[in-house]
Parts: C-alpha cells; sequence; structure tokens
C-alpha cells in the first residue's frame, strides 16, 4: 500500500475543484497528517480548466507532485479525457455523471459514478456540488472521517454567512448519503 495518497481533483473552473482540494486538506492537516496541495488552473478560471492535487500522508511528503494519482475526483468530460490513463493500475476514478457523458475506456480502474448535478438540483444547493461528490468520497474511502470533517467546516469557511456553512454541510451530507446507499 502507498504510504502516500494522492487525489486529484479536475473540472471546469467555477466547479469548486480547488475548493475541493482546499478543504480535503485542511481537514486532513486537522487530522494530524501531513499534507500538501497544488492547484492548476487556465487564465479564464470561471469555464476554464482546474484541476488540484491533494497528497495526505502519515510521513513526511517526499514530492507533492506525482503524474499517476491513485485516486481522480473527475467533474467534467475534458477532465476525464485528460486524466484517465494517468490514474494509477488499479485506482479510484469518482466521476460526476451528470457532466460526463461516456464510462471510462479502463479497465483496471475502480470507478465510481454519482449524478452530481442532479443531487445538487434536488437539495436545492446548485453551488454544492463539490461537497457533495467529496462527502460521497470520504464515506466511501474512509480516507478522513464524515465526523472530522463534519466538525472543520466552521472552520474551513470561517468568515462566512452561517447559512453557507450550513448549506455546504447539507451538501457534504447529501453525498455521504448517497454513498451510503449506492456505493
Amino acid at each position: 500500500m502507498d504510504r502516500e495518497k494522492q487525489v486529484l481533483f479536475a473540472g471546469f473552473g467555477g466547479q469548486g475543484v480547488l475548493s475541493m482540494g482546499q478543504f480535503l486538506t485542511h481537514i486532513a492537516m486537522n487530522a494530524g497528517k501531513e499534507v500538501t496541495w497544488v492547484p492548476s488552473y487556465g487564465a479564464e478560471m470561471r469555464g476554464g480548466t482546474a484541476n488540484c492535487l491533494v497528497t495526505i500522508s502519515e510521513e513526511e511528503i517526499s514530492s507533492p507532485l506525482t503524474e499517476n494519482p491513485m485516486t481522480a475526483i473527475i467533474m467534467n468530460r475534458p477532465s476525464l479525457d485528460k486524466y484517465e490513463s494517468r490514474i494509477k493500475a488499479n485506482g479510484t476514478l469518482v466521476i460526476n455523471s451528470s457532466m460526463v457523458d461516456r464510462l471510462p475506456e479502463r479497465e483496471d480502474l475502480n470507478v465510481l459514478q454519482m449524478p452530481v448535478n442532479q443531487i445538487a438540483a434536488e437539495i436545492g444547493n446548485s453551488k454544492g456540488a463539490n461537497m457533495i461528490i467529496l462527502g460521497a468520497y470520504l464515506e466511501k474511502t474512509g480516507l478522513i472521517e464524515v465526523e472530522e470533517a463534519l466538525d472543520y467546516f466552521g472552520v474551513v469557511f470561517k468568515g462566512k454567512n452561517e447559512k453557507v456553512i450550513e448549506e455546504n454541510k447539507a451538501a457534504f451530507m447529501a453525498g455521504v448519503e448517497y454513498a451510503r446507499r449506492q456505493w
């Protein structure tokens, strides 16, 4: 087993890709882990491509970069097209099936699909798609305990309106519940 867990988040700017990575970084740090967060985005931000790589380890991290992460959380089709081939064999691919209109071509990946945008619409929070998929991912993998993440929302979203914090928590929990029921 790899001592470092690397998670690639990828999608369009405006989908909360960088925020997902930052949130995971903060909660992992709070859980006493070593972490790195490496963002990358096009010049256009909203609508352009964005991705970030989060590395989590029990030990000092040797390098914050990798060409082949073990996990990718993919929010749109162009990101699947670009990153599918880079995921390590037997890795995990989490796909927003609301925005990806094809199945992965590789058969050596653990593929988890969820209609993230549809779930966001059902709970009345179109901006919560990123928290939905992150909640589902954490519930499925146990990388960071859901309870630890919930306890940390107020810190990560410090300075935000209480309603925004509660909406993000609700979106996160919608993802957790989806993972419990479907995966």
